[in-house]
């Protein structure tokens, strides 16, 4: 088992070996002579601003022979031993420099190869105050990721990906998990001996698909506990296992003995960027890579398209008029109707809908993860044109994401558009509180904005406009415009499977719902149609 923990006090962590048993001295006769053959914990920690590597026979015992990282020299001496050889202080003087050794008996391969990259990942960390920063950098006390996320956010996240029932409903998500299976077995060229690096491994399936394509060697990093349940299912798959090694740690601070030939990673959520995984894919291309390495997926696209769904707009507003009670147990509610009609409308609603609802032919907008900069996925700003179809009324953007595998012998899409396969992260609208009156014919244009926030999140901005139509339109300006604000991080899961929108004979598709109409107080800045 290993454990990491970072807080005020040190970062550790932790292996549990078979056995450890100290060298004797040649030049001193201060040198212990007693031997640790029993099970004993190997602790990696930051004191005094010095990484020491300490080995006990339990985690609680203060009986422990220490290494000075920096210093040290590990070896391998077979596929289950190794040596350490380092400088260390006469216990008497403090100032006597002789040697010190111990030979490591590890209990299998898998451990063996996780132990020594923690070994070069910790020696090659610097400590600033108690801190451990990677890569020799001291302009910052946090890593990257710690300083752009916070806390709070971070800790749930982690917890959240670190349980097995979330890990169990995305491998039984067959679209998504087949399609990784299928985009790396047909593309077998690209991991015949290559070093492959899973990015965010979860529970290790991704790196099992890489070894079973032939690569030469999977380093599955993760940062969640659920690195512990990825060793035990690599640990019960030996065959593939020998060449897969786990290490837990952010792909933003962790070392890596070699460069990758492939990245592979499943790091979409909501409209692709939700959970700003991303940032973490890209960093992890900058840091581990290998130039014209090969990323699984390399290409992001996001589609939009206005829509029209009158049951989903009357449901929104409907769920308001709860604060309309004038006599609510003696209580007049309706000084917060507004704010309550407002916040319900700041949802995005993440379901499965009926394509037939899309109003206008789709645009997209790529993001090639071979190429983009981090900091150009802290805001993300789409310009917005259509030509509606039919005539209706609006009520928002529907968005929906595909990625794709580019590989040397298979090109193969991974889809969550509606009317396709649904997926665990099914498709995403944003409804107007406002919505537009078109015609068939008329343009509608506007913007979509997206601004990465700390919550691992984003806030979207939406604004969308009808343009006069007709004789004339072209020296018109806007006829109407809607806008709205979103946060992505809570959205409304409604999440139904696509309805069955019956029509009568004489009516066309997309002819609007004939509802009641809401009389809605409209904000300041929203011209109504």
């Amino acid at each position: 088992m290993e454990i990491q923990k970072q807080s005020k006090q040190q970062q550790q962590e932790e292996f549990a070996l078979a056995s450890v048993t100290e060298l004797a001295s040649s030049s001193t006769s201060s040198s212990r002579s007693d031997s640790q053959s029993a099970p004993v914990i190997a602790r990696f920690s930051a004191g005094n601003g010095v990484a020491v590597l300490r080995f006990n026979r339990d985690s609680e015992s203060t009986d422990s022979i220490s290494v000075d990282v920096k210093t040290a020299q590990l070896s391998k001496l077979g596929p289950l031993q190794s040596v350490c050889i380092a400088e260390a202080s006469g216990a008497d003087t403090g100032k006597e420099k002789y040697s010190t050794g111990v030979t490591v008996q590890f209990r299998n391969e898998e451990e063996s190869r996780a132990f020594h990259c923690a070994f070069e990942q910790w020696k090659k960390k610097d400590i600033v105050q108690g801190t451990l920063l990677p890569n020799g950098a001291v302009t910052s006390f946090k890593s990257k990721f710690e300083d752009k996320i916070e806390p709070s956010s971070a800790k749930m996240y982690f917890h959240y990906y670190g349980q097995l029932l979330h890990q169990q409903n995305m491998m039984q998500d067959y679209v998504r998990t087949g399609t990784y299976y299928a985009a790396v077995m047909e593309n077998r060229v690209d991991f015949i001996d290559r070093v492959v690096v899973d990015v965010g491994a979860g529970s290790g399936i991704l790196s099992l698909f890489a070894a079973q394509a032939g690569a030469k060697h999977v380093y599955a990093v993760e940062a969640s506990e659920m690195a512990e349940y990825a060793r035990k299912l690599i640990a019960g798959n030996p065959s593939l296992g020998e060449r897969i090694t786990v290490i837990k740690g952010k792909v933003e601070e962790v070392e890596l003995p070699e460069k990758a030939d492939i990245l592979i990673s499943e790091p979409m959520g909501t409209l692709l960027v939700n959970e700003r995984m991303l940032e973490s894919y890209v960093i992890a291309r900058d840091r581990f890579l290998v130039p014209n390495g090969k990323m699984f997926p390399a290409v992001g696209r996001i589609h939009m398209a206005p829509f029209s769904d009158e049951y989903l707009f009357v449901e929104i507003a409907n769920k308001a008029l709860f604060w309309q009670q004038h006599k609510y147990f003696g209580v007049d509610l309706t000084p917060l109707y507004g704010s309550a009609f407002g916040g319900y409308f700041s949802q995005p609603v993440v379901d499965a809908f009926d394509p037939r609802l899309l109003v206008a032919p789709t645009i997209s907008h790529d993001l090639d993860f071979t190429e983009i900069k981090e900091e150009d996925l802290y805001e993300i700003e789409i310009p917005l044109k259509f030509v509606a179809s039919v005539g209706t009324r609006v009520h928002g953007l529907a968005c929906w994401f595909d990625v794709l595998f580019n590989g040397s012998t298979v090109q193969r899409w991974l889809t969550t558009a509606p009317g396709a396969p649904t997926t665990h992260w099914y498709q995403l609208r944003c409804v107007l509180s406002q919505p537009l009156y078109v015609m068939a014919g008329q343009e509608i244009t506007g913007q979509l904005r997206m601004v990465a926030h700390n919550a691992q999140s984003y806030t979207i901005y939406l604004t969308l406009s009808a343009k006069m139509w007709g004789p004339g339109a072209e020296q018109g300006g806007i006829l109407q415009t809607s806008s709205c604000k979103l946060d992505l991080k809570e959205p409304y899961y409604r999440m139904s499977q696509p309805q069955a929108y019956a029509m009568a004979q004489d009516q066309q598709p997309h002819q609007p719902i004939h509802t009641q109409d809401i009389h809605i107080h409209a904000a300041d800045d929203l011209e109504g149609p």
